[in-house]
């Protein structure tokens, strides 16, 4: 990609930030030599768990392991349905699989969370537990779940998108009785390779985590708990330090950057906006709209330089790894809507005023192109 394309994240900037406090951090690590679970992962759960309004954050190796972890801490496992939504990263499945549990899906709403009414009509006697996903940076409805699942099924968050998000003034992470999270370095907390984190205000709960992350034990050869290696390593916890001291300021230029684009793109036919859901503050991990032919409109966005994606391609039930789920093409017609729709725009702290808008100058120009054309046979399992 040349200077003058815009990418989708720009992490080099938000390097150059904390550049110099990763730097001095790192330096320590390498002193004292406590790679593994050194002081440096206990003083960043401390702080995420206090910025998260939670009792205690242990740090895993990345997200996936910590939507299953957060899983088997609430003992669930085999003969267990976990429902979570169609639309989202195939992690959440797969992590939901890797417990020994069921997936059920569930569809989504036009602002492409969860369903509170599509989860209470999948709920069986089996149900232990559901995942509200919190996607694109904003929550999913935990409070009409829990109305609808009632007071014995456990709620888990997917926090991987949401650091820093609130929901009627309370933080993501806060909610279920276990929150994961990814530190995948994409994230608006993202660190230098893969990490993870559980949140939690459960003692009982966190005492399993500590002990499953390592081998089922919290002291050395001692493995209480059926147990893997998955832990925050320290290095990974300066860069996510260093980054936490930020994280609501690159929020809210996150914030910004999303105005700025809904301004931009207000009036151009055929573009559908994001929703922010009731109640919901948002950290914008993506800025995504919807347009018809969107193939066509990502290909013409990618050959202007463009660094648009796609969050996520197909919903599911129609990967061919969870072909065995049973689900058919129409099961979820809105995650399937969404899904042939969607696009993600450049969006990152340190974006500029004139990327923003050559970005919004692009979308214009690939909807109008797109629209002249004949449909696409293959761009209409959106519509």
């Amino acid at each position: 990609m040349s200077e003058s394309n815009i990418p989708l994240v720009d992490l080099g900037i938000a390097h150059r930030r904390v550049a110099e406090q990763v730097a001095a951090g790192f330096a320590e690590v390498l002193e004292n030599t406590s790679f593994i679970l050194g002081p440096q992962v206990k003083r960043f759960e401390e702080d995420f768990a206090r910025y998260s309004d939670s009792s205690y954050c242990v740090g895993v190796g990345n997200g996936t392991d910590a939507i299953e972890l957060a899983l088997r801490a609430c003992e669930i496992g085999p003969g267990d349905e976990v429902i979570i939504p169609a639309n989202t990263f195939v992690a959440t499945a797969e992590a939901v699989e890797r417990a020994g549990a069921k997936v059920v899906l569930a569809d989504i709403t036009d602002d492409y969370l969860i369903d509170p009414a599509s989860v209470a009509g999948r709920i069986t006697p089996a149900t232990r537990a559901v995942v509200g996903v919190h996607l694109f940076g904003q929550m999913a409805p935990m409070t009409a779940l829990r109305e609808v699942v009632g007071p014995d099924v456990i709620l888990i968050e997917d926090a991987a998108q949401s650091q820093g998000a609130r929901q009627n003034g309370q933080r993501s992470g806060s909610f279920g009785q276990a929150a994961a999270t990814s530190f995948y370095p994409g994230k608006n907390l993202g660190a230098y390779g893969d990490a993870g984190a559980v949140l939690t205000s459960d003692q009982a709960v966190a005492e399993r985590l500590q002990a499953v992350r390592n081998h089922g034990g919290i002291r050395k050869y001692e493995h209480e708990h059926f147990g893997f290696n998955s832990r925050l390593d320290s290095l990974q916890a300066v860069v996510l330090s260093a980054k936490l001291a930020v994280l609501d300021d690159w929020n809210d230029e996150r914030r910004a950057a999303a105005a700025f684009y809904t301004e931009l793109l207000a009036d151009v036919q055929g573009v559908d906006l994001p929703v922010t859901a009731p109640g919901n503050e948002h950290v914008w991990h993506l800025y995504v709209v919807a347009v018809d032919d969107r193939d066509r409109v990502l290909a013409e966005l990618n050959g202007a330089g463009i660094g648009a994606g796609i969050h996520y391609p197909a919903p599911v039930h129609s990967v061919p790894a969870f072909a065995h789920l049973g689900y058919s093409t129409g099961d979820f017609p809105v995650s399937e809507r969404a899904s042939g729709r969607i696009v993600s725009l450049p969006l990152f702290p340190g974006i500029t005023e004139e990327q923003q808008l050559r970005v919004a100058d692009a979308v214009r120009v690939a909807v109008v192109k797109v629209s002249a054309l004949e449909p696409a046979a293959s761009n209409q399992r959106g519509r």
